[in-house]
């Protein structure tokens, strides 16, 4: 057998057409060089052997190819389109492979995302677990956060308290779950890690706590509105003269009088335990009319609440008052066309309505009253920080808290659970401010308040210790860029190759 072997490396440039002779060269895809694709061809001299009785006939060296075995890419070629690949998707990443020199399929760029190996995970101690959507309003999944590293180590196929639980039990050794206010992740935690402690996210209590305030807002809206100035009234109602309807969006005697009616109504079958349905369908009305009455405390929330729903018609109140006060012009079926000319959707009554005061003289004023501010923008007033607020605001805000009690309880409710949120005093101070809530006439904050009654150990941790869900939503956020980047196409098993592999 001889003893003498030898072989050749050739790189080429381009992709020429490869003689098959001799049939011992093997070529690889290597990085391109100036935008031109590059091959690197190994060349083996084949041998034969002497020996009769070997059962080998020929043979070569082996050797290490620059590709490894069986390969056709080199390591840094293959690095380079699995990054493409993650970063966008097969199609995209094709076509940008292309523009480098880089000729290949997209179907190829997908195997190579789906042979890549999940990445090795050193054992949790602190968990981050949240919900996304695969397909919104449709079918979610779960994404478990190594909160000490801050990376994705699992994303499990769906949401439900069993998937979540048997996960945790083959991960023992779980210390902290930073979780949202969810409940089925709440109890798939204490079933399937019960030594853990859960931790509520403070941004998620914070969001809750904003949505209930909106909610009181939105029940006092009559006192966002600056009270009548008598001052302001330029002409006198003339005696004898017969009342006037109700301006725009106040309701009328009629009105008022079938709103306390149905409030009654709704109310005493609610405190016999009906239903909302089976109430709806003894009254003849909508379900959520039911609801409406029933959350209201008082008949006159809703009464005063009627005054400020038609916002739309606000805008056009200065333009309306000009054109009788200053220009002397009255005909409602002229002004309401001059107000549809300027975007004006509601109603010719509407507009008549408005002029039925100013014709007989009540409540003219010189210059009309600014429209309020809306329930959004209290409502962030109130959960604001009070020194980032300018100093207008201040002052509406003020004026607000003085003309309504209720809101300005509210405030102080809101003031105390953002200083135990920042402080972290919730070991001292979360059952006192319960109790005052609760013993507090607002509806719309005790049902916050029940919530966290119920979570109640996971909120006092969330507002005690240092954990917090903010490196789960960030990689939540991630998820949302890489799905749009893939146009919501890729499978399930796709989709958790990119979001465990992609260092994006």
């Amino acid at each position: 057998m001889p003893a003498e072997l030898n072989f050749a490396i050739t790189v080429r440039h381009g992709i020429p057409e490869i003689d098959p002779e001799p049939k011992n060269e093997i070529v690889h895809k290597d990085l391109p060089a100036g935008g031109r694709p590059m091959l690197i061809a190994v060349t083996t001299r084949r041998l034969k052997c002497d020996n009769a009785a070997c059962r080998r006939r020929t043979f070569t060296e082996p050797i290490d190819p620059p590709a490894g075995r069986h390969a056709r890419t080199t390591a840094p070629l293959r690095r380079m389109l699995e990054l493409l690949s993650l970063a966008v998707a097969g199609r995209a990443a094709s076509r940008l492979a292309g523009m480098l020199g880089i000729p290949v399929c997209r179907d190829t760029l997908i195997r190579l995302i789906r042979a890549l190996p999940d990445p090795v995970t050193e054992p949790v101690t602190v968990l981050g677990i949240d919900e996304w959507a695969k397909r919104k309003g449709h079918s979610h999944a779960t994404l478990l956060v190594d909160m000490a590293t801050r990376r994705p180590i699992d994303v499990l196929d769906g949401c439900g308290t069993a998937t979540v639980t048997a996960w945790l039990r083959r991960h023992p050794g779980i210390e902290v779950i930073c979780r949202d206010r969810a409940g089925a992740f709440a109890e798939a935690a204490g079933a399937g890690a019960p030594q853990a402690t859960q931790v509520a996210d403070r941004w998620h209590l914070w969001n809750n706590l904003c949505r209930a305030v909106e909610k009181v807002v939105r029940a006092h809206r009559a006192d966002l509105r600056e009270p009548l100035n008598p001052g302001e009234v330029v002409r006198p109602l003339p005696t004898g003269a017969p009342p006037a309807a109700a301006p725009s969006g106040e309701p009328g005697p009629i009105t008022a009088a079938r709103t306390r009616e149905r409030h009654a109504a709704v109310h005493e079958p609610t405190r016999r335990g009906m239903t909302v349905a089976a109430i709806a369908q003894r009254l003849g009305l909508d379900r959520k009319t039911i609801r409406k009455y029933r959350d209201a405390a008082t008949a006159e929330e809703l009464v005063n609440g009627r005054r400020s729903r038609s916002r739309a018609f606000e805008h056009y109140v200065s333009y309306l008052h000009r054109r009788v006060v200053h220009d002397g012009e009255a005909n409602a079926a002229r002004l309401f066309a001059e107000l549809q000319a300027h975007g004006f959707g509601g109603s010719r009554r509407t507009v008549r309505r408005y002029l039925e005061p100013l014709r007989a003289g009540l409540a003219a004023r010189v210059p009309p009253p600014p429209p309020p501010p809306t329930v959004r923008e209290v409502s962030t007033w109130i959960t604001g920080h009070p020194e980032r607020l300018a100093e207008e605001i201040k002052v509406t805000l003020k004026a607000i808290l003085s003309r309504s009690a209720r809101l300005a309880r509210l405030s102080g409710h809101v003031t105390g659970f953002a200083r135990m949120l920042t402080e972290r005093t919730g070991a001292a101070g979360l059952k006192p401010w319960l109790a005052a809530v609760l013993a507090d006439d607002i509806p719309q904050l005790h049902s916050f308040a029940r919530g966290v009654e119920r979570d109640r150990d996971a909120v006092l941790n969330g507002l005690t210790l240092p954990h917090s869900s903010g490196a789960v939503e960030g990689n939540v956020t991630r998820i949302k860029a890489l799905k749009r980047a893939r146009y919501g196409r890729a499978g399930f098993d796709l989709q958790r190759k990119v979001i465990l592999c992609s260092p994006f």
